[in-house]
């Protein structure tokens, strides 16, 4: 197993603490440094920024929002990005939700699963640098009747194939990222609920004539180090309250519905209908410390130490650390501890 860092969202005040927890995960051996976007700090940017000055780590979009980029432009991205880190990037994508792809991009939020297989063959096609031909239900290039050319990339990846990630929460999501991607992009995995979902993956690799073995499954997990649990489990209580209850509508939140297929729909309802209420303090209280415990990992290194043999068994093979710690230092120490704590389980790569 191996560990990266998920570093969120930008440009709230926090870009040089970022930077800082970057630094250290590439000192300390991580594979991999993930950024966010929704609706604020675009992820390319960042990883840009990031790769500048970092040396080994990979960077990775968690994600690129589907909705935002046609599929030409990720690939002109992901190919400048690739050569820009010599070779470090990897692609993260994922359709974000009605309320963000509606409300910011315009775009509607209609089958899309079908759009993201189709987003995906033309990103592919793209970064084979392949003349940029393509028929399908929700992508037409060139577009008929018209003067558009088909073109090919002119940028020369530093790689044959930049590896995709798909974020997935729902089952037929997880198969399709199982057949069409290279990793899975995982939210609140909890290694006790995580055989059907692992599943579902493995039946679309079987899809793609592929194995399990060699797909890369990276669920983010809050860490939050110390002796007393309430203290640790407390923010991401609060991570979880927002989405549980905020991401998305009463009718369609993704979150709160894999929430109830963990077994916690009557939490997940009074979680919700407290956020929606703005009572906010109240929603975050209302999270089981159960489900914070069993998706995230809290307490001293040996309890972590322990845990992360539960992941290892689940089948995560690259666990993306997100600290939760008030202070820049103890960000920092957060991911040292868990380094340790890798190394003490002898799980590591």
């Amino acid at each position: 197993m191996r560990l990266g860092v998920n570093l969120g969202y930008w440009g709230a005040g926090n870009d040089a603490d970022n930077l800082a927890l970057a630094r250290e995960a590439d000192r300390l051996g991580y594979a991999v440094c993930w950024a966010a976007e929704a609706y604020g700090s675009d992820a390319a940017t960042v990883l840009a920024w990031v790769a500048a000055q970092t040396e080994r780590i990979d960077v990775g979009s968690a994600v690129f929002q589907i909705p935002g980029r046609t599929p030409a432009l990720t690939a002109m991205t992901a190919a400048t990005l690739d050569t820009l880190s010599g070779g470090r990037f990897r692609l993260g994508l994922g359709v974000s939700g009605p309320q963000v792809s509606e409300g910011w991009h315009g775009v509607r939020f209609d089958k899309p699963l079908g759009r993201t297989r189709e987003y995906v063959e033309i990103v592919r096609k793209a970064l084979r640098r392949e003349t940029l031909r393509y028929e399908g239900e929700h992508f037409t290039l060139p577009l008929p009747g018209g003067p558009g050319k088909a073109l090919k990339l002119t940028v020369h990846p530093v790689r044959e194939r930049i590896p995709v990630y798909l974020a997935a929460v729902g089952p037929k999501n997880l198969e399709l990222a199982g057949e069409i991607a290279d990793g899975w992009l995982a939210i609140f995995f909890s290694p006790e609920h995580a055989k059907d979902s692992v599943e579902h993956v493995r039946i679309g690799r079987e899809k793609a004539g592929k194995e399990l073995a060699g797909f890369d499954i990276v669920p983010t997990v809050p860490v939050v180090v110390g002796d007393d649990l309430e203290a640790c489990a407390a923010p991401v209580r609060a991570y979880s309250a927002l989405y549980i209850g905020g991401m998305g509508s009463r009718e369609k939140n993704f979150y709160n519905q894999l929430a109830c297929r963990m077994g916690y729909a009557e939490a997940a309802k009074r979680v919700q209908d407290l956020y929606l209420a703005k009572q906010h303090r109240d929603a975050a209280a209302a999270v089981p410390f159960e489900f914070v415990d069993k998706t995230a990992l809290i307490g001293p290194k040996e309890r972590i130490t322990e845990r992360l043999h539960a992941y290892a068994e689940a089948g995560v093979t690259t666990l993306s650390v997100a600290t939760y710690a008030p202070t820049l230092q103890e960000r920092l120490h957060t991911l040292r501890v868990v380094a340790e704590a890798l190394e003490a389980s002898g799980l590591g790569d």
